[in-house]
């Protein structure tokens, strides 16, 4: 009777941790397929700022395609130095919203709409942004009220660009900081990028020491995709009392 009872619990023993190495294994797919996903697919950001309003606001969580300009160092967390360049690189488009690592800082991460691709001259002048000599065409649609800054009434401008997108901005000031500028040329292997808050947005028009500067082709993440939802002013991860303070009119919206 005594050899069945120890025989047993042997038996129960190994049960364990054979339930637990299965665990193990079970949660270790399942990280390793996330880590393959946000890598490779598709990784999801919060906008901390009101530099891309209108059509980004602070609170929006936004889902990033990876594939679409191939992948780099920065599409791995914490853009470990693994190899230069791009693997598949393909060439952006003027006028995509994308993610990318700051040039004199690669731990933050930025947003913001791609004006001037490599070789490109860009100059702003009295807030309307010329590429090649060639004013981006734009069309005044109304006033609208800021949605970070209540009673901040800003210009609604429609911009096109020369791929045919079509995105809302709120247009620049006349003379305000950043609206009137030197041409800038942008050199071969980087980007210039420009907030649609045009008032409001650090962006290539202040150079990497103080603002974004031109951006390195390996710095690209990915392209802003969709609004998956929007959490409203006050709402945190790190206060479950404020999950549904949603903004469902942002629901799955898309970036344009």
């Amino acid at each position: 009777m005594a050899s069945e009872r120890i025989d047993e619990d042997v038996s129960r023993g190994g049960g364990f941790a054979r339930e637990v190495v299965e665990i193990v294994k079970t949660v270790g797919l399942a990280l390793l397929i996330a880590l393959v996903l946000r890598v490779a697919i598709f990784e999801p950001y919060t906008i901390p700022s009101s530099s891309m309003e209108p059509g980004l606001v602070t609170g929006d969580y936004i889902v990033v395609s990876k594939w679409p300009y191939g992948w780099s160092r920065a599409s791995f967390p914490f853009n470990p130095p693994l190899f230069s360049g791009r693997f598949l690189g393909r060439s952006p488009a003027r006028g995509d919203v994308i993610v990318f690592r700051l040039p004199r800082d690669t731990n933050e991460v930025y947003i913001k709409r791609l004006i001037g691709l490599p070789g490109d001259r860009v100059q702003v002048k009295a807030g309307e942004v010329f590429v090649n000599g060639k004013p981006i065409p734009r069309q005044r649609i109304g006033l609208a009220e800021d949605h970070d800054a209540p009673g901040r009434i800003v210009p609604r401008v429609v911009e096109t660009a020369p791929s045919g997108k079509r995105y809302v901005t709120f247009g620049g000031s006349a003379d305000g900081e950043g609206d009137n500028t030197d041409i800038y040329v942008v050199p071969q292997g980087t980007y210039f990028f420009m907030g649609d808050n045009r008032d409001n947005s650090l962006d290539s028009r202040w150079p990497k020491e103080v603002g974004v500067g031109f951006v390195p082709a390996e710095n690209l993440i990915g392209r802003a995709e969709v609004v998956m939802w929007s959490w409203r002013e006050g709402s945190s991860l790190l206060k479950p009392w404020t999950w549904l303070k949603l903004d469902f009119s942002r629901f799955f919206e898309r970036v344009r």
